[in-house]
């Protein structure tokens, strides 16, 4: 059980996280359109796919990733964790991909290396890809990661599928959002989630969110119902 994409879709919808971008210098712009995000963040919970990585404490983020015009980024984001067994309760991940627009859809693929410093062994890589498009004033999303056998995951490999949502309410700053998931492998056998909320447009690049979160599994009571506010802040 770990991480990115909060639920898939939080920590983008989250889930978590994307901030608005801001230009490079010009000189830099005239070589290759560069743009740098950044935001940071809180929650009152870290959930992964349905389930706490943080002991159910809160969670502090940060997160920095540059792209290019041409599709292709690549970032980092941070986070504690409470995984015990000598990890130093720290996440960071690594993530590169491409993401371009053909015809009505957006198209994203990518690698995250997800490491957790003083103990290797729980460091793993996975692969992702997404389509995403508009239904009238709805974005949706599908997508998939796998991570194939690694030491982390017990030598077994691991899927996930996800559908995810988002629809404004018009004329109003707040938006409502879902996320259901399906896992299966390494971290989860047969394992659901899912996920339903509202994030309000504080301005400022402000945002603020509550979910509720849930997932049918066989794991432990890490996994149980929740509501998770956060409020996130993007440069």
């Amino acid at each position: 059980m770990k991480k990115r994409s909060y639920l898939g879709f939080a920590a983008a919808v989250a889930v978590a996280l994307p901030g608005t971008a801001y230009a490079q210098e010009e000189s830099d712009a005239a070589s290759g359109a560069w743009e740098v995000n950044a935001s940071i963040a809180a929650f009152s919970d870290y959930r992964f796919r349905g389930v706490s990585l943080s002991g159910k404490d809160p969670e502090i983020t940060a997160e920095v990733s540059v792209s290019h015009e041409s599709g292709f980024y690549a970032g980092t984001w941070l986070s504690n964790v409470d995984l015990g067994d000598g990890a130093d309760d720290v996440e960071v991940d690594i993530s590169a991909g491409f993401a371009t627009d053909i015809g009505g859809a957006s198209i994203d693929i990518g690698a995250i290396y997800y490491l957790y410093p003083g103990n290797d062994d729980f460091n793993y890589v996975e692969f992702a890809g997404s389509i995403g498009t508009s239904i009238g004033p709805a974005a949706v999303t599908v997508g998939v990661a796998y991570a194939p056998s690694q030491d982390a995951l017990g030598n077994v490999d691991n899927t996930y599928v996800y559908m995810s949502g988002e629809v404004p309410i018009a004329g109003t700053p707040i938006a409502l959002h879902g996320t259901f998931g399906y896992e299966d492998g390494g971290f989860a056998d047969n394992k659901k989630d899912w996920l339903i909320g509202a994030s309000f447009d504080m301005g400022a690049g402000f945002t603020a969110t509550l979910d509720y979160v849930d997932s049918a599994h066989s794991l432990t009571s890490l996994g149980d119902a929740t509501a998770v506010f956060s409020i996130s802040k993007s440069f």
